[in-house]
């Protein structure tokens, strides 16, 4: 099923993100996490991948099982900062030839490697481009990008930002999925100033459960997130005592995609971080809004 249907519908929806292992000896342990949250049937489930295609074989073959062992739609993951062409059309490939609809077309990390490099030599330097790729491919896939409602780490203002956030829409993106907020009005006005910018595809919030206080330095340092005072009083008040920050974090994030809902937002993804008690507890806290 490609992701507008869903999207689209009107319904309240959920939806979880898990990420693959980056080794074989971890396979099996992710396997069991991720196979546990798609036994919640949430939406969708999507699936990272490792910049350069660091963990491509993992992500498909977690895909894969999925939509095949627990058909629950799925959203591959492709990033292409440091890739070849050739790799990334294999890549593409692979994923048609495992029946996969849905991909979420990203430039990825830049490694550290490359940070020097001249860019001129690089097959890919913005995600547009690979989501030209994708629109050219012989597969008919529903593509998504990613946006940022507090502006991406990179862009020197927003105007800059929306404008490269249209070049990517008008290169072919079905729907755009934020990056994490902890701040609901962040993602109101972003809102409001996208459609100015004339981009009416699907916007998909993500929110992020912090569970322990280490995710937040993490959380910052990913997207720069604005953390409202609210939420520093929670992580200040219980963020020694590991059960008392997990299940305020859930609080919280169950509170944000509440209002989400009440305020006209019918597509909630949840970066669950393969954790599926947590995925658990917050579609339980959210039964009869979603009709579970």
């Amino acid at each position: 099923m490609k992701l507008t249907d869903i999207l689209n519908s009107g319904k309240p929806s959920l939806s979880f993100e898990v990420f693959p292992p980056k080794t074989d000896s971890s396979f099996d342990s992710v396997k069991l996490a991720v196979e546990e949250i798609a036994e919640l049937r949430p939406s969708f489930m999507s699936v990272t991948y490792g910049a350069g295609g660091g963990t491509s074989k993992y992500t498909l073959d977690i895909a894969k099982n999925i939509l095949k062992e627990h058909n629950v739609p799925t959203l591959a993951h492709l990033t292409c900062v440091s890739s070849t062409k050739e790799t990334v059309r294999d890549m593409i490939k692979a994923i048609k030839d495992a029946g996969i609809e849905n991909v979420m077309a990203l430039r990825g990390d830049i490694p550290e490697s490359m940070e020097n490099d001249d860019r001129s030599k690089w097959h890919y330097t913005h995600a547009y481009e690979l989501v030209r790729e994708l629109k050219e491919s012989e597969a008919d896939f529903c593509i998504g990008g990613a946006c940022y409602p507090e502006i991406h780490p990179e862009s020197a203002d927003q105007r800059s930002d929306l404008k490269y956030l249209k070049e990517k829409v008008d290169a072919g993106c079905d729907f755009l999925t934020t990056q994490m907020f902890f701040d609901n009005n962040l993602l109101y006005n972003f809102l409001y100033k996208i459609r100015e910018a004339g981009i009416t595809v699907p916007v998909i919030p993500g929110v992020m459960p912090i569970t322990n206080a280490n995710q937040v330095a993490r959380a910052i340092k990913l997207s720069g997130s604005f953390m409202p005072v609210r939420f520093k009083a929670l992580v200040d008040r219980f963020g020694s005592d590991p059960d008392a920050m997990k299940q305020a974090g859930i609080a919280y994030a169950t509170d944000q995609i509440i209002d989400l809902y009440a305020n006209g937002i019918t597509n909630v993804h949840v970066y669950s971080m393969n954790k599926p008690d947590v995925a658990k507890k917050i579609q339980d806290n959210l039964s009869d809004i979603l009709g579970k």
